[in-house]
Parts: structure tokens; sequence; C-alpha cells
């Protein structure tokens, strides 16, 4: 685990479902656009008993965060049931907007806060595809498609 002023740290995707199985109040919140979520892909968190907490860290078109990002995704937590020491994994499509997303809640008061570094699709490959190199998909995670 990598330690980063701001949020508590970058794991990988498989260090995240890990944690997300063997620890009962680590949460997964998917930071992508509704548009991702629908044509990409979600993670499936079904079998360890789960859904993802899905929460735009901004919405199509718009180029900056959502001023009410931090106010729903508190909202989430706790009607959850989880206080502010829960672990949190931030995911997007390749690390850069669950990274804002995970110090947002860091400065909110939340103190375990995670973001997958590369998130559900990874870097661009060799032919400029996604999803291919590292990870939710690539790792062979579990995931669903609408």
């Amino acid at each position: 685990m990598h330690f980063t002023t701001g949020y508590a740290g970058d794991v990988e995707a498989t260090e995240a479902f890990t944690e997300l199985t063997n620890t009962p109040d680590a949460t997964l919140v998917d930071v992508r656009t509704q548009a991702e979520w629908t044509f990409v892909g979600l993670p499936d968190l079904r079998a360890i008993g789960k859904e993802p907490i899905l929460a735009e860290w901004q919405s199509f078109p718009s180029s900056g965060p959502s001023p009410v990002f931090t106010a729903t995704v508190t909202d989430l937590l706790v009607k959850k049931g989880l206080d502010q020491n829960a672990p949190i994994y931030f995911l997007c499509r390749s690390g850069a907007r669950s990274q804002a997303a995970a110090i947002a809640l860091t400065q909110a008061g939340y103190t375990r806060c995670f973001n997958i570094s590369d998130g559900f699709e990874g870097p661009l490959d060799e032919d400029g595809h996604r999803g291919t190199r590292s990870g939710w998909k690539a790792a062979g995670l579990p995931w669903i498609q609408s």
C-alpha cells in the first residue's frame, strides 16, 4: 500500500476486493458517470453480500466535481450505518477521479479513504484499449453490464 498525503493511500483492485470481502464495514464507492455504469459495467459485489455506492464525481459533460458529491456519499454511508472510520474504496475508470474523491471524503472527516489506483478499466494498452492491462476488469474481478 502506498500512502499519499490527503487520503489513506492507493491500492490495487485485487487488494480492495479482498478487503471488501473480509471486512464487514468496507464499502466500495464507484464515482464514474451514469453512462459508464450503464455501458462499461459495474463491479458486482452480490456474491459477498454487498453493493457499490454509485455517486458521480463529475456528471457528463461537466468538467468539474459535483457540488453535492460529498454530501451525497456521506448520506449514503450514514444510511448504511457506517461511521467515519469505515474503510472506503473509491473506484473510477483509471484512478484519477477516485483519488480526488478519496481526498474529498478524507477532508470531510473520513479516516480510511483508499483510491483503487488502476480503476475499473486501467490504462490504455498498445492498441489503445482499456481493461486489458490492469484494473478491476483485467484482474478478473466480478462485474456486470446492463
